[in-house]
């Protein structure tokens, strides 16, 4: 009576598990992820494809893809993980794509990599966590839970093949019996496939990584190192130039570009050129920012080779000038590993700032104090936090509150478009009052230097047209919203006098991209070198000869 035997002793709650085999776990994970994690998936397939046999086939051929993908990665001790990887990947993926309209491809990968807790707890919403919590835990913890019947090694591979093989010949049929269909529609609408989940997105991340590991040993080759400047001012003051690297904001709402709103009150009362025409290199921060201080503009540029090269920033120290970076986002990128940086969110001042995140005016608040220590040429660049979403009801103070109903959410999807185009505009209105401070600081000191200042945005934002929030479409399927930017010019009186205004006013209704700044900052401060671009100069063309750079 003594000797019961441990199952006999083992509590009668304990829930028995079920066990059920591999190729059936790796089925009904596939239907599962392909039916409840790809809306954005469907609902694109369905208004892309005109036949519906067509669209059939595709949408089959593709589930038995992901069929025999499943059963492939079926290992004992490996399939769980993988599974469950695969799962909880997807239901995050899937509340991006399907509440924001974002692609997950590499770039965004990057992007997301290199952002700071503070922007991320803006995502993290607690109706993210609800639907991780039922797409992607719950359905995890059923993985984990059920046993899984594994034959052995040779037994398993026959089976698995079993299934395999006509999973792939079923593909197979579907494709090239719609083959005509599926290659118009995708070659036509490029974004369908990078709507795939979990496909895209954990193939992006494992690309990611692979081209991370094989980052971290490039070394900045030297660029411009023959720079100089071509000589002191005509008042012997030395120049200052502030470039304001803006944040998500988009051409389309600058009262200076004609929005029907106005959002450039203070700005508008300064005498600053407008280049109402200007794209940008990327629409992400870790592509633009890094590209727009690059020489090697949007057409040579990749992520690589802009860590493999110099920046704006070196030949401005090549050239004996002294730079340095302010930070108030998510970092800059890489650009200023090699110039002098300082952090305002990890400051954390209380006039300015809350759990590390603070309002632009945080930097302006100590731009006298730097404009006080200029001795010689310089150059100050400005990252602003901007128009940084979905939060943007935090990135201003009240006052700027003009247009209502606001969205006071991070959650953008919940509310009226109206409500988020208002709360947009008001970050709008604010970038505008701290360009306009900068350049009433810049004003007030030109007894002692000869300044300007440069703003451009990195990239525009959707708000809402199509269905698209935020930003970080791949370039090629971007819409204007992401991709037009605002270009702002402002010069002092001295270099403004070097200038044809009728020559300057004519530039600047042409097209200009990020591919101008490098060149038109280094004509701005006189720098003459080898890998200056005159005709990438916006003001080469309108400048008197003996002021501008020179290769």
């Amino acid at each position: 009576m003594h000797n019961l035997s441990h199952s006999a002793r083992r509590p009668s709650w304990r829930l028995a598990r079920p066990e059920i085999g591999s190729i059936t776990l790796a089925l009904l994970t596939a239907l599962y992820l392909i039916a409840f994690t790809n809306r954005t998936f469907f609902t694109r397939s369905f208004e892309y494809f005109d036949n519906h046999l067509s669209l059939a086939a595709f949408i089959f051929g593709l589930t038995c893809l992901f069929a025999a993908f499943t059963i492939a990665i079926s290992v004992k001790y490996l399939m769980k993980p993988l599974l469950i990887l695969m799962v909880l990947s997807a239901a995050s993926a899937s509340w991006f794509m399907d509440g924001f309209g974002t692609i997950i491809d590499v770039d965004m990968i990057r992007n997301a990599a290199t952002t700071t807790t503070s922007e991320a707890g803006h995502l993290i919403t607690p109706a993210y966590l609800l639907h991780m919590t039922v797409f992607g835990i719950l359905p995890s913890l059923l993985v984990a839970f059920v046993r899984i019947k594994h034959r052995n090694f040779f037994a398993k591979l026959r089976w698995n093949l079993t299934a395999i093989v006509p999973l792939l010949l079923l593909a197979l049929a579907c494709g090239v019996s719609s083959a005509r269909s599926i290659a118009a529609v995708t070659r036509l609408h490029k974004d369908l496939i990078l709507t795939l989940n979990p496909f895209v997105p954990v193939g992006s991340a494992v690309a990611f990584v692979l081209a991370s590991e094989a980052d971290k040993n490039i070394v900045a080759a030297p660029l411009g190192t023959d720079a100089r400047v071509a000589g002191p001012t005509r008042s012997g003051k030395p120049r200052v130039l502030i470039i304001v690297t803006g944040e998500t904001a988009r051409a389309e709402n600058f009262s200076l570009g004609g929005y029907d709103r106005e959002t450039n009150p203070e700005l508008n009362k300064h005498d600053i050129t407008y280049f109402s025409d200007t794209s940008s290199c990327g629409t992400a921060t870790a592509v633009s920012v890094p590209c727009m201080f690059s020489n090697l503009k949007r057409s040579g540029y990749s992520h690589r080779a802009g860590l493999a090269n110099e920046n704006l920033l070196d030949v401005f120290g090549h050239a004996g000038i002294r730079t340095e970076w302010w930070e108030n986002n998510t970092g800059d990128k890489n650009v200023a590993d090699r110039t002098t940086m300082h952090s305002f969110s990890n400051a954390n001042d209380p006039r300015f700032c809350t759990a590390n995140e603070c309002l632009d005016d945080a930097m302006i608040d100590q731009l006298d104090t730097w404009l006080s220590n200029v001795k010689g040429d310089s150059v100050l660049v400005l990252h602003q936090l901007g128009s940084h979403g979905p939060a943007y009801y935090q990135r201003y103070t009240p006052e700027f509150a003009r247009f209502t109903p606001e969205c006071r959410t991070g959650e953008i999807g919940t509310c009226e478009r109206q409500s988020v185009v208002n709360t947009y505009d008001n970050t709008i209105l604010y970038t505008d009052h701290i360009l306009s401070s900068v350049i009433d600081h810049l004003k007030a000191r030109e007894n002692s230097i000869d300044p300007a200042m440069i703003y451009m945005s990195d990239h525009g934002e959707s708000l809402g047209e199509n269905g698209l929030y935020l930003h970080g479409a791949p370039y090629i399927i971007a819409p204007s919203q992401q991709t037009h930017v605002p270009f702002v010019l402002w010069q002092g009186t001295e270099m403004k006098a070097m200038v044809d205004a009728g020559c300057l006013t004519r530039r600047a209704g042409e097209e200009a991209s990020h591919d101008n700044l490098f060149h038109t900052a280094l004509g701005l401060m006189s720098v003459k070198t080898s890998v200056y671009t005159p005709k990438l100069d916006v003001l080469s063309a309108c400048r008197a000869p003996a002021s501008g750079a020179s290769s």
